[in-house]
């Protein structure tokens, strides 16, 4: 995969690039990084797109935010950034877990700008936000969130060379053994100074903790049950441990252009990566439509 910098919103992304025409932008999610797309670079990139995977802001060797913001809505716009500064109007984006909620705002804030939106990993609706306060099954499925507003996770997350990312992969894709070298490629990006306390900061914004902007205050709140102008594609792991595919139920009502929901059996939370065929075929299926 060819590798790249793009300047945007006073930052240098770092990215992996393959293919050339319409842009496909590709965001990962936690713990993560670009490398989460290796499957569908090069599918995309022999069907005539190009496809881009950054390292998200504070994911090293992307520059850390220099005004401490990783709320989603600033995520969202760093999306719409990203298509301009690679010299295009538009762009299919496609985003998995942390991706997927900056792909969804990406969407809200600009519908022009994102031709397709297809995500993973992380639906959306009020039955996300719901599932925190009346669902006792998903609280626990959520407690590393929790878990992550605590200022001892800085230190017990790096223990013993991050085994903790590792029990994570684990249990939210209990069906799939990661390759042994793209868990070592995952948490050489996390030992990188800043990028722990940067993903970290993701979640302590999501929950108020961190510093967010008061200037997306109004993004940040449509972020949650605003209708996406947008054709999109859901692609779930029917075994994701970390989110139940019921917290589906009611995302097709928040598309007005239309919704295609698709259920990958025998995967779980990193679907793209454990069945990339299947995904593969799906998602090539979709942007040819």
């Amino acid at each position: 995969m060819k590798t790249g910098t793009v300047q945007a919103r006073g930052l240098t992304f770092h990215t992996l690039e393959e293919g050339a025409g319409p842009l496909v932008l590709c965001l990962h999610g936690f713990p993560d990084h670009a490398r989460s797309f290796r499957h569908q670079l090069p599918a995309l990139a022999a069907a005539g797109y190009r496809a881009v995977a950054p390292f998200t802001r504070g994911y090293a060797p992307t520059d850390p935010a220099p005004d401490g913001f990783y709320q989603s809505a600033t995520q969202a716009l760093d999306v719409l950034a990203l298509i301009e500064a690679l010299g295009y109007d538009d762009a299919v984006v496609y985003g998995h877990d942390w991706g997927a909620l900056a792909a969804y705002g990406a969407a809200i804030a600009a519908p022009a700008r994102v031709r397709k939106l297809v995500t993973s990993a992380v639906p959306y609706g009020p039955q996300v936000a719901d599932a925190f306060f009346h669902s006792y099954d998903q609280q626990k499925r959520f407690w590393y969130m929790f878990f992550f507003q605590q200022p001892f996770a800085d230190v017990a997350v790096p223990h013993d060379d991050f085994a903790f990312i590792e029990h994570l992969w684990a249990d939210w894709s209990p069906g799939w053994k990661c390759p042994a070298e793209e868990i070592e490629s995952v948490k050489a990006t996390f030992r990188k100074p800043g990028v722990l306390a940067a993903a970290l900061a993701y979640y302590r914004a999501q929950f108020g903790t961190a510093p967010q902007d008061p200037a997306l205050a109004d993004l940040q709140g449509r972020m949650v049950a605003a209708p996406i102008e947008v054709p999109g594609m859901m692609i779930h792991g029917a075994d994701d441990a970390l989110m139940k595919s019921s917290l589906l139920e009611g995302m097709a009502a928040l598309y007005p252009k239309g919704l295609r929901m698709e259920i990958v059996p025998g995967a779980g939370h990193f679907v793209h990566q454990e069945r990339p065929a299947v995904v593969n075929a799906l998602l090539l299926d979709f942007l040819a439509a």
